[in-house]
């Protein structure tokens, strides 16, 4: 408001370039603005008081503002986080193991006699009944050496006829001494000598009528063919080291898994401090994960664990076994078995999304303590359970874990808190090996 006042006063219309020449040089606005200030110490002299009272309104104008608006500030609002409730459930614990499907049964076919192959009864790849025949090797040998061990047994039983008769007129003449008894006792030895040929022909028979019963080679089992390895012509040996074909049980089959003996102490211990009860030890139930990661319908049943450790892997086998009627699981396909181990009684499950995790593997969480303050707690966390960790140790029931607005939370501030969205609790835990051994 002074400004036009003191340039009507300090003759505004005047000449101004002795000031632009001065404005030119270094330093030249501090100069002019002394230079005008001096010329001007009449007028401010004159209107002191009137410049004054201006100055102090504008100064009470400022501190008003400034003081209305630190007034309109007040303490900044709580931060309002989601938080869940932890209750305690039983929780069914189960371990995935890795593991390959073994035949049930397994039967290299082998011929138990010489010859050549006439026929070859089945289909490679079929299934085949057990008592089938499966070759026809060439019996006419055979059938030879069995008319000819049958001719010595009539021989034989001839002979022994004649000797009895011989033996018993012996005897009757011997009762009278018509005849030594020297030569009686000779034809009761030639009659036991006979009956000795006999029994050695019976046995020649015998094994005569087995060979040629062995040129008719069955299927020991029940169960699919292999490839076969001889055609029809071929020459073959008796217990030869190549088998004929193979005939393989599938239904049912073995799974073999591996489990490591850091699971079997850990489940061992629970079980004997009561944290876990067993599902039993007579049958065990376990189900099946394909390669394709689909889940295979039928289940199965743990059939016994090997008594030794491997030393090479540190790791138990366990052995399972399962219906196949479909021949949907081959002798040496990977799968993945789930095993029942047991259920944990009283287990604390927490959302995955409220546990963070150190780089060295520490898990921590924030809850909601006393006077809604937030405490930050460290854990271990058992298997996981879907989105879910089973806690072993940190929690309680009833604590209140922070699921949502993390980001914007510290232990001990003070929080507002709101339930967050339930969710459905599962009922039986999956742990890998490694999980079950942290």
């Amino acid at each position: 408001m002074f400004l036009p006042r003191i340039l009507s006063t300090s003759g505004a219309t005047r000449t101004f370039a002795p000031y632009l020449v001065i404005l030119l040089l270094p330093g030249g606005t501090l100069i002019a603005t002394a230079l005008w200030l001096i010329r001007q110490r009449r007028w401010f002299a004159a209107h002191a008081r009137a410049l004054s009272q201006t100055v102090a309104i504008g100064a009470v104008c400022l501190l008003a503002g400034a003081c209305s608006g630190h007034a309109s500030v007040g303490p900044p609002p709580k931060p309002t986080v989601s938080i869940v409730t932890l209750r305690t459930t039983p929780v069914s614990l189960t371990t995935e193991l890795p593991g390959r499907v073994s035949p049930y049964r397994v039967a290299e076919v082998r011929p138990q006699v010489g010859g050549v192959i006439l026929k070859r009864l089945f289909t490679e790849g079929d299934r085949v009944k057990a008592g089938q025949q499966l070759y026809l090797i060439d019996p006419a040998p055979y059938e030879a050496s069995l008319e000819s061990a049958q001719a010595s047994l009539a021989h034989a039983r001839a002979a022994v006829v004649a000797a009895k008769l011989t033996a018993q007129r012996y005897q009757a003449l011997a009762e009278v001494h018509a005849v030594s008894r020297q030569d009686y006792d000779n034809a009761v030895a030639t009659l036991q000598q006979d009956e000795a040929d006999v029994a050695t022909a019976q046995a020649s028979v015998r094994t005569a009528q087995i060979n040629l019963n062995y040129t008719r080679v069955y299927s020991p089992i029940a169960g699919r063919t292999s490839r076969s390895s001889v055609t029809e012509g071929a020459l073959v040996t008796a217990n030869q080291t190549t088998s004929l074909v193979t005939v393989t049980q599938l239904d049912p089959v073995y799974v073999d898994l591996t489990q490591p003996t850091t699971t079997i102490l850990r489940f061992k211990q629970e079980l004997a401090s009561g944290q876990i009860r067993s599902a039993g030890a007579n049958r065990t139930p376990a189900k099946l994960l394909l390669e394709d990661g689909s889940q295979y319908e039928l289940p199965g049943t743990l059939q016994f664990s090997e008594v030794t450790v491997d030393q090479g892997t540190g790791s138990v086998t366990l052995r399972a076994i399962f219906p196949n009627p479909q021949d949907l699981l081959l002798p040496g396909m990977f799968v993945r078995a789930t095993i029942e181990e047991g259920v944990r009684e009283g287990a604390i499950l927490a959302p995955q999304q409220g546990i963070t995790h150190a780089p060295d593997g520490t898990a921590t969480a924030l809850v909601v303590g006393a006077q809604d303050r937030v405490e930050l707690r460290t854990l271990e966390l058992g298997p996981a359970l879907g989105d879910q960790w089973v806690v072993t140790r940190g929690f309680h029931p009833g604590d209140r874990l922070i699921v949502g607005g993390l980001q914007r939370v510290h232990p001990g501030l003070q929080v507002s808190v709101r339930d967050a969205a339930p969710a459905v609790a599962p009922t039986s835990s999956t742990q890998s090996p490694q999980l079950a051994a942290r």
